[in-house]
């Protein structure tokens, strides 16, 4: 279970947090947008949504909930899949682009830090620092890709499902989007999804390490 006396025990932590929350929500979004621009669907576009100004795409609650978590969501943006010419498959499309972005994200922070890591392996307090950043970097943007790959609604992996599931019982179950994500809301408050999400996050972690350390030179770092 959450406990807020964490914040202020960590506060440096949360607020390292903030920039990288406001950079990862913003490239989910647009690249959500991007793919469907691409694939035919100009709705975000023409709403202002195709852009890295994070005001347009932060959702209150998602943005808490990845602040304080460090898993969570953003305004979804708006998509009309009658632009599109395959709506299962452009839809799966768009909706995998936002985690994928993460995904790429945190492979780019992990190769980072082997890349710096010889240069601040020193002990010194400013190592300490940039090893802590990067490490929030990477573990936040593998949380929000983690996270959007639930396949319960308003979350990306719903949208995935929608090319599994024949369309009037998918959009039965959408029916009770609300409902299903307060539920959602409510175990993570609880902690009840800690660990299969952890245990998620982590996979992914030592997999990008492993990825990262088949380049030739990279010090080994796990």
């Amino acid at each position: 279970m959450f406990n807020i006396s964490s914040i202020f025990n960590n506060l440096p932590l949360y607020l390292m947090r903030i920039p990288v929350l406001l950079l990862a929500l913003t490239v989910h979004e647009t690249a959500h947008g991007f793919i469907a621009y691409k694939l035919g669907d100009p709705t975000a576009y023409n709403q202002g949504r195709l852009t890295l100004n994070p005001l347009k795409h932060l959702d209150p609650i998602g943005t808490v909930m990845m602040l304080l978590f460090g898993f969570g969501y953003a305004k979804p943006v708006p998509i009309n899949v009658r632009y599109f010419k395959s709506p299962k498959r452009d839809m799966a499309l768009t909706a995998l682009a936002g985690p994928v972005s993460n995904l790429l994200l945190a492979l780019i922070g992990v190769w980072l830090l082997h890349v710096v890591y010889p240069l601040i392996s020193g002990g010194s307090a400013f190592s300490y620092v940039i090893s802590l950043f990067l490490t929030v970097f990477y573990s936040l943007n593998i949380g929000l890709g983690v996270f959007n790959l639930i396949p319960i609604p308003p979350l990306d992996g719903s949208r995935v499902l929608l090319t599994f599931l024949p369309t009037k019982y998918y959009f039965r179950i959408m029916q009770y989007e609300r409902y299903i994500m307060l539920a959602a809301i409510a175990l993570i408050w609880l902690g009840v999804l800690d660990r299969p999400l952890n245990a998620a996050m982590n996979f992914v972690a030592e997999l990008l390490f492993r990825l990262v350390e088949l380049i030739p030179g990279m010090p080994q770092l796990i």
